[in-house]
């Protein structure tokens, strides 16, 4: 299907963010440029976007800026997914009061090997170019960082809204930090970029881009940025350190309940940033919930239904249904379960780590005190309880299950 320039804007445009009506006018009108150049010339546009493997699974929340990748890309035009294995080593400070640990190279490269491949369950494979920023910013001697460093002053990024706060509260912003802005803007005067998307307290990052392109003759880049797509929580941003996402290769069953564990005010941020659903649906959902006529538990089944069909598929999204509906809507407990076997009695925590029901004993022993364990329906509080070897089975949490049985 062919669109016309001002159709393939209005795509493009959907759901775009600055904060600042006048920002995004200048970058519509830019794009709207672009766009005709690139239909006269036959030149694709090259988009990019960066994604640090700080985590070695990517989540929803990664997803919103590869959906507006995947449009530029069925409109014709060139995607870079760009893995950021050296900004990685600082981490993006955008959307943080406080410095980001340090991870080390070897985390970074394990966590980076999942990454393609997850991407692409939503991008055209044939159509993508995989890229690492270690390529070039490894190159960079003193010199060249001197150079990136004097196109920017030190009150451009004290006025920062994260920094900014630090600065007032006393609180230390580290040198190395500042070095970020200058690695992401320099991946887009390597890769030569068009475009390059990101999320809304990065347009610093991006604009950050345009300067650079400029200073180095190359014609500055048009910076998209997209609103952030809130964690289970339905708070705050979804990460993996804070323990509210929902990774794109959990299972069905897993991806299913988590978005049936949303918040009713969360469900909206959700249906624009995370679903294939179109304006006029996602309007009519909206108007049927504010009316009374759609109940939101229902309208919460159609959106765990389809995100989890995008990434499973429809078989696998009906099991997942059926299998909620089975367990947490009639209480029942799951045909088929892990097992885990004791030959003696064992402490609740060790069995909830070593079955990896929680990531560490330290998180068994919070979800125990905030009255997430069951055993055989009996709820366990107690952080230094055992567990004697027996046919019992162990809840953690909503959704997990676990078969304890003697070892023989």
């Amino acid at each position: 299907m062919s669109y016309t320039i001002d159709e393939q804007l209005d795509i493009l445009m959907r759901g775009v963010e600055y904060g600042d009506p006048q920002t995004y006018q200048h970058m519509r009108e830019e794009l709207k440029t672009r766009l005709q150049e690139s239909a006269q010339t036959g030149k694709p546009l090259r988009v990019y976007c960066g994604y640090d493997p700080t985590a070695p699974d990517l989540h929803l929340g990664h997803t919103v800026t590869m959906r507006k990748l995947r449009q530029f890309q069925d409109l014709g035009h060139q995607a870079i997914f760009l893995i950021g294995n050296y900004t990685a080593l600082i981490g993006d400070p955008s959307d943080k009061d406080k410095a980001r640990p340090r991870p080390d190279k070897d985390k970074i490269a394990a966590n980076a090997q999942t990454y393609t491949e997850q991407a692409l369950r939503i991008l055209d494979p044939e159509r993508t170019e995989v890229r690492y920023n270690g390529e070039w910013l490894s190159e960079l001697n003193f010199e060249d960082l001197i150079n990136l460093a004097a196109n920017f002053t030190v009150q451009q990024f004290l006025a920062r809204d994260n920094f900014a706060k630090r600065y007032r509260k006393n609180d230390p912003i580290w040198l190395h930090e500042l070095f970020y802005a200058l690695m992401q803007g320099y991946d887009a005067v390597a890769l030569e970029t068009d475009v390059q998307l990101g999320a809304t307290e990065q347009l610093f990052n991006l604009m950050a881009g345009r300067k650079l392109q400029e200073s180095f003759g190359q014609k500055p880049q048009i910076a998209i940025t997209m609103p952030i797509l809130v964690g289970t929580d339905g708070r705050v941003r979804m990460s993996k350190s804070l323990g509210n996402y929902i990774g794109i290769s959990e299972p069905a069953e897993i991806m299913y309940g988590k978005v049936m564990s949303l918040p009713d005010e969360a469900m909206l941020n959700y249906f624009n940033l995370a679903t294939r659903w179109t304006p006029s649906k996602i309007a009519t959902l909206e108007k049927r919930l504010a009316t009374g006529k759609l109940h939101p538990m229902q309208a919460k089944k159609e959106l765990a239904w389809e995100i989890t069909d995008i990434f499973h598929g429809s078989e696998a999204t009906d099991k997942a249904a059926q299998r909620f509906a089975r367990v947490h809507q009639r209480r029942e407990k799951p045909e088929n379960m892990p097992t885990f076997e004791l030959r003696e009695p064992m402490r609740l925590i060790d069995v909830i780590a070593e079955a990896e029901l929680a990531s560490s004993k330290s998180q068994a022993r919070r979800l125990i005190q905030q009255g997430g364990v069951h055993l055989d329906d009996v709820q366990i509080k107690d952080i230094y309880a055992t567990v004697e070897p027996g046919e019992q089975v162990l809840r953690v949490g909503k959704r997990r299950f676990l078969q304890l049985r003697p070892k023989t």
